[in-house]
């Protein structure tokens, strides 16, 4: 039995641009790292904005163990009672309403040679995001708190715009959790690296989707709605797709990062 097993964390996933892209990527990920757990930020699925059942269905039986969502958490409301059911791994950001749906982290159970759980948590920025949200530091501590095991295996997905708030909370959470993995910004950082106390953490991993856009929109009806301020409906963009995120290898006795490396799967063709 290994005492390490492979996570994998792929960015947000926008539109059938991004799907293709994170499905084709998935032989050459398996056939190199032989991952234990496969997590996905899901919530730019419908069009780059929310996530179907039929969506989130998709990316599980394709082999995701947990799906994540966002600042778009919402924006579907049909995937509500998806998140609203303890057994279905899909969680909303752990910061919003104690009032609003949804569950806030997702268990992975152990399987194969895995002898531990991993649990799985996003937690919303507050500087330039548009949806109200907790502090997030108090949150992931309180969150911490509350999990039914000790010294667990912790995914925080830092969902938020800016680099420092990432890093903060980093760093904050350092040797606390396995690993903290920036999102959102849809770009990847080229910054992964172990922590002092031993969380793995990068930035960003950037998105599964057309990098010959603007973070996945048609850069035309961009450049309008940027350069005239008049409202603009956002298509998705298409060209140089790929499937972007990180590989973290977790020691199963100590649950810390022994390594975290960034993924960037050209599509082929794209």
């Amino acid at each position: 039995m290994s005492d390490t097993f492979a996570l994998v964390f792929f960015g947000d996933c926008v539109g059938q641009p991004g799907r293709r892209a994170l499905k084709a990527a998935m032989p050459a990920v398996r056939e190199r790292y032989a991952p234990a757990v496969w997590v996905v930020n899901g919530e730019n699925l419908r069009g780059g904005s929310g996530i179907t059942p039929d969506q989130f269905h998709d990316l599980h039986e394709a082999g995701f163990n947990a799906v994540t969502l966002g600042d778009h958490a919402f924006r579907e409301p049909r995937i509500v009672p998806l998140l609203d059911d303890p057994a279905i791994p899909i969680c909303r950001p752990a910061n919003l309403s104690q009032k609003g749906p949804g569950k806030r982290w997702i268990r992975i159970p152990a399987v194969g040679g895995r002898t531990r759980d991993v649990f799985v948590a996003t937690v919303l920025g507050r500087i330039f995001m548009n949806l109200p949200a907790d502090d997030p530091f108090a949150c992931a501590d309180a969150l911490i708190a509350s999990l039914p095991e000790r010294d667990a295996i912790v995914i925080i997905e830092a969902h938020m715009e800016t680099t420092a708030e990432k890093a903060a909370l980093a760093h904050h959470l350092d040797g606390r959790v396995t690993a903290v993995i920036g999102s959102h910004t849809h770009v990847p950082t080229a910054d992964a690296r172990i922590l002092p106390s031993g969380t793995a953490f990068i930035t960003d991993v950037g998105m599964c989707g057309p990098y010959a856009s603007i973070i996945g929109r048609d850069p035309k009806g961009v450049l309008r709605a940027m350069t005239t301020g008049v409202h603009t409906h956002y298509e998705m963009g298409e060209g140089g797709e790929r499937a972007c995120g990180c590989v973290v290898l977790i020691d199963s006795a100590t649950g810390r990062a022994r390594s975290i490396e960034r993924l960037d799967y050209p599509l082929a063709g794209s």
